[in-house]
């Protein structure tokens, strides 16, 4: 299969930003993902490919836009403290402004002549934090969300969350509380299409084979095969 890469402009009432496109030849389903706090670097890019290669029309938005425009650091310990800087100043930013972003890059990725068959919004770290915002204020067809440390805080809007959905934690994260996540499972426990599965001694971001420092390879084969056992399911691609 044929694999293309692209920068797509993504239109907002107050400027432009950037967002990178991976399309399998005759394109698919669209997946809206979300960067780490590292940006939209080589794990990002990584796993697009990945998703591409299963016949899904991948949008990676460059959410740091407003701060520092297509930002992407190193994963060793410069880069992470970099990365915690720049995660604190979208932080601070005004929360309609990030949900004016997110909800401009689903829109763009529907508008994009190779996509066909809904929409998917997925997200690392920040980015599964983000990837639940979206699929709350958004109209996608499913969500993935991998160690979204501000789920547990906003879990009061998922009434809000139409669309099957798969959470993936780590059981041994040192930046989410193991109460947070049995908060998130508790009150999605009586949603029939939502899956909170906690890994357990996996710790934050064990899926990025890209850091050392987080990476668990038994977590990360399993969570992916249970992701893609998701999307195929809820986001049929257009060979199934």
């Amino acid at each position: 299969m044929t694999i293309t890469t692209r920068t797509e402009s993504v239109s907002t009432d107050d400027g432009n930003f950037d967002a990178t496109a991976i399309v399998p030849e005759g394109g698919g389903p669209g997946i809206l993902l979300f960067q780490e706090i590292f940006g939209v670097g080589d794990f990002i890019l990584d796993r697009a490919h990945a998703l591409a290669a299963e016949g899904y029309v991948v949008l990676c938005p460059d959410v740091f836009w407003r701060i520092e425009p297509n930002v992407a650091v190193d994963h060793d310990e410069a880069g992470l403290q970099k990365a915690f800087g720049l995660a604190g100043q979208f932080g601070q930013q005004d929360p309609q402004l990030t949900i004016g972003d997110l909800l401009a890059s689903v829109a763009h990725l529907r508008s994009m002549p190779e996509t066909e068959g809904g929409i998917a919004v997925m997200g690392y770290c920040l980015g599964g934090s983000l990837a639940f915002e979206a699929a709350v204020a958004g109209d996608p067809e499913c969500c993935v969300s991998y160690y979204g440390s501000t789920v547990a805080s906003r879990i009061d809007e998922a009434p809000r969350m139409e669309c099957p959905a798969i959470f993936h934690f780590g059981g041994a994260d040192p930046y989410i509380a193991s109460a947070d996540v049995e908060r998130v499972r508790d009150a999605l426990s009586d949603r029939a299409d939502v899956v909170v599965h906690i890994h357990e001694g996996a710790g934050h971001a064990f899926e990025n084979s890209f850091a050392p420092m987080f990476h668990n390879a038994e977590a990360t084969e399993a969570s992916w095969q249970m992701t893609l056992d998701f999307l195929h399911a809820n986001l049929p691609r257009l060979s199934d």
